[in-house]
């Protein structure tokens, strides 16, 4: 299927470009979220008439995204959790842990924009995690997770 792209997506293309990808991808996901539109002659007339409007909309998100990831790059998050006398968590520290906690201290995050590289947090410590808040940035935060016997 061939659409249009109303935003940038990673692995895809940027905005305005027509590719080909697949049905189902296409269907259950870049067209419900606004990200893509069919390349029908009539949407690409649509298109181009709104180019400035949709180009003028993605570059406010940027900026949008570059202010918070300077406000957020460098911070430290810290969480307790329940913990072994060998610093091992019982449980682990996830990504939607992380983004509830940047809530809190302020940050409107979501967890699919947490991105824990070696999987969930299992141990004592502090770790780098990367939040990525737009395609095109992406901050590393720092997460102390501390022990807490039970």
């Amino acid at each position: 299927m061939q659409i249009i792209l109303l935003d940038k997506v990673v692995n895809l293309g940027n905005l305005g470009e027509i590719v080909k990808v697949k049905d189902g991808y296409a269907r259950n996901f870049l067209i419900p979220t606004g990200r893509a539109r069919r390349a029908t002659e009539k949407a690409k007339q649509e298109f181009e008439a709104k180019r400035a409007e949709l180009e003028k909309a993605a570059a406010a998100k940027l900026a949008e995204s570059q202010a918070l990831g300077e406000k957020l790059g460098g911070s430290t998050v810290k969480l307790t959790q329940k913990a072994g006398v060998d610093g091992r968590l019982f449980g682990s520290v996830t990504n939607a842990d992380i983004a509830e906690e940047l809530g809190k201290l302020g940050f409107k995050v979501v967890k699919s924009q947490v991105r824990l590289p070696n999987g969930p947090i299992k141990v004592v410590g502090d770790s780098t995690v990367s939040v990525a808040l737009h395609t095109d940035v992406v901050v590393d935060i720092t997460v102390s997770v501390y022990g807490e016997t039970a």
